[in-house]
């Protein structure tokens, strides 16, 4: 199986669904990787839980899309498919040229200086070459966007489709060959909300998914080929 995961208890949620929460996050992580089989003996012996959990676990991904079930073989971690990309960054683009739109009009002095910082972190973490810190660091800086929308439903919405994008997030970052173009992006959408222009902004971030969206697309019909 692919990197070190474990079960990380909460007094305040019953254990089936820490072991679905633990199993979900090592799936959009790419610690359990597509295409891997999900040997619930195993799974069980390595979260320290029964197989009862593990196996109500499973059937939850499999509703989520997360995890196929194979006759004969079982289940596996589904392959991250073109139309799945599509179809999230779809939903994302609209969200993110909203809430661009919002934060040019809105974002106070101290929410440039912090996004400011955000972007030094992230520049710092493509330096290192994390794959998993890069990751967060991008997505810390997007974060930090949608709050100065000062739109709480707006924020909750974005965040419930973070966890769908993290598998792809981490799929674009895979490739080296992208890193210094995120960070020119990622200083132009920068450049854009200090001059609040808001019709340059949208288009920064348009660019920024569209970017995203081709690279992915070309590493799945790559690994399908």
């Amino acid at each position: 199986m692919g990197s070190d995961f474990r079960v990380t208890m909460n007094e305040y949620l019953p254990l089936r669904d820490v072991v679905f929460n633990t199993l979900r996050q090592a799936i959009l992580r790419g610690e359990l990787e597509p295409g891997e089989r999900l040997m619930e003996i195993q799974l069980a012996e390595r979260l320290g839980v029964s197989r009862t959990p593990i196996r109500e676990a499973i059937r939850k991904l499999e509703l989520e899309g997360l995890v196929l079930m194979i006759p004969r073989k079982g289940a596996e971690v589904a392959k991250i498919s073109e139309k799945s990309l599509k179809d999230v960054l779809e939903v994302r683009r609209s969200l993110e040229e909203l809430a661009i739109e919002l934060t040019c009009q809105r974002i106070t002095e101290e929410g440039l200086t912090e996004l400011e910082e955000a972007q030094k972190a992230f520049a710092a973490a493509i330096h290192n070459g994390d794959a998993m810190a890069i990751a967060e660091a991008d997505e810390h800086f997007h974060e930090l966007i949608y709050k100065a929308t000062g739109n709480s439903r707006l924020v909750q919405i974005l965040s419930n489709l973070r966890e769908q994008m993290y598998r792809y997030r981490l799929e674009y970052i895979k490739d080296a060959g992208k890193r210094q173009i995120l960070i020119v992006e990622h200083e132009h959408i920068l450049r854009c909300l200090k001059k609040h222009s808001i019709a340059e902004a949208k288009a920064a971030v348009r660019e920024h998914i569209d970017n995203q969206e081709i690279t992915v697309s070309r590493n799945i019909k790559e690994k399908a080929s």
